[in-house]
Order: structure tokens, then sequence, then C-alpha cells
């Protein structure tokens, strides 16, 4: 099967069902703690958990340095959330059945997904939360970040949340490992915020200044060497920052 027909098959990029979802993503959760973190995954810190909004839509923004990043979020976070991802890890070996049973959202990089963002942003209006890693992929420093995320901030309205990640390379692997004697994985969830367009819809360019002026708000949550392509906080604004 591949990636195009996974998308044709998949119910989830036709209606949204969070019922439906609920039972399996509550079990999930139990195995993802249970097993992937007294097993697979060490984590240390987390930061700022308070400022995740505990009802209503909103958006989480990560930096995506390892394959167990959205992983670690859905763990610690007081709810369920619906990942935005590559549309080839429905193929993936043996886990490729976890996005299959969550209802990730497929994403295809190589074009604009108009479905996969539609359906984005009906689960926003559903009152829950998506997951976008806004670079499209895994980069150890911030990279140029697509404007999918200005796209479904600005139209949905949602508050995005940053959430900085470090120390998740080298997981999963099985405890006792030399990898589990060094640092864990940290956290530090953002002040949370809105993306506004003066312009009503917003254009192209309204959406790239969004989207920069968001990554340099995650940018500032990360240590300097992950920063990347958003190194200069000097170049930071808040033309469409709106503090929630």
């Amino acid at each position: 099967m591949t990636a195009n027909s996974v998308a044709r098959e998949h119910p989830q990029t036709r209606q949204y069902d969070h019922t439906r979802r609920e039972p399996v993503r509550r079990f999930l959760r139990f195995l993802i703690r249970v097993i992937g973190f007294n097993f697979l995954a060490k984590l240390d810190r987390v930061d700022g958990l308070e400022n995740v909004p505990l009802q209503g839509p909103a958006i989480i923004m990560i930096n995506h340095i390892a394959f167990i990043d959205p992983m670690v979020v859905m763990h610690v976070l007081p709810r369920n959330l619906v990942p935005m991802a590559k549309i080839e890890v429905y193929n993936y070996p043996i886990v490729g059945i976890f996005p299959h049973l969550w209802g990730v959202i497929p994403v295809r990089r190589e074009e604009v997904d108009r479905r996969a963002l539609q359906f984005a942003l009906d689960v926003l209006r559903a009152g829950e939360i998506i997951l976008v890693a806004p670079e499209g992929t895994r980069h150890t420093e911030l990279r140029d970040a697509k404007e999918g995320i200005a796209f479904l901030a600005s139209r949905s309205g949602a508050p995005v949340v940053p959430v900085a990640i470090d120390g998740s390379i080298g997981f999963p692997t099985l405890r006792g490992s030399q990898r589990w004697r060094g640092e864990g994985v940290q956290l530090r969830f953002g002040r949370p915020f809105r993306l506004r367009s003066r312009q009503g819809r917003a254009s192209r360019d309204a959406l790239r200044l969004m989207t920069d002026e968001a990554m340099y708000i995650l940018a500032s949550l990360l240590p300097e060497s992950r920063r990347g392509e958003y190194s200069d906080l000097s170049k930071a604004t808040q033309e469409t920052i709106e503090w929630v």
C-alpha cells in the first residue's frame, strides 16, 4: 500500500470523529506512559505546562529534532492532541500502526496539502489541540519554517503554544543503555499567543511574516545551539503577535 493510497483510504481525512477516537487514544497514551517512558525514553524536565489551555482549540508548535518528539508532548500534555505528520509515517514498519490508530493527520510535504490543512481546521473547530512541526521534517537546528502554522493559526484564531524540545536525540533506546545514563528529554512550554493578520484574509507575505515571528518566539525558548536560522533574536518582530 502506497502513502497516497493510505491517505485516500484513511477515514480521518474525510471527517473528524472525536468521540470514536478518544477511547483508543487513552489506551495508546497508557502504553506510551507505561512502556515508552519507563523502558524506552527518559524524561528529565517539563517547564511551563500550565501554558496549555485546559479546554478549547489550540496549536502546539514544536521544534523537531528526533522521532519521539511528538510522543513526548503527547505523554505530558493534560489533554489528547492530534498531530500532523508526514504521510510516510503510515508506512513505517511496526510503528506505522500507531498513526492509523491515533488518527494522525497525514501531510504531503512536497506540496501545499490543502486537504490536510482543512482537516486540521476541522479538528480545531471541534475544540481540540493539534501538534505542528513548522519545519516539516527533523533538524538539529531550526530551519526556515513553512507557512502552514500561520495559515492554521490565523484562520482558526486558536492560540499557539510554542514548545522547545531538547535532549530527545538517541531515544527510543532500551533502559540501561549508555544513552539512559546521559541527559533525558527536556520540554519548555512557552506563553501562548495568537497570530493576527491586519488584512483580513492573510496574503502570502503576511503568512511569511507571521511564520517568522512565531519561529523567533520558539527560538527564544531554545538553547542558542538549537536556534539555527532564527539565531539572531534582535531580528524578531511582533507585528502579528497577540499575547494570550
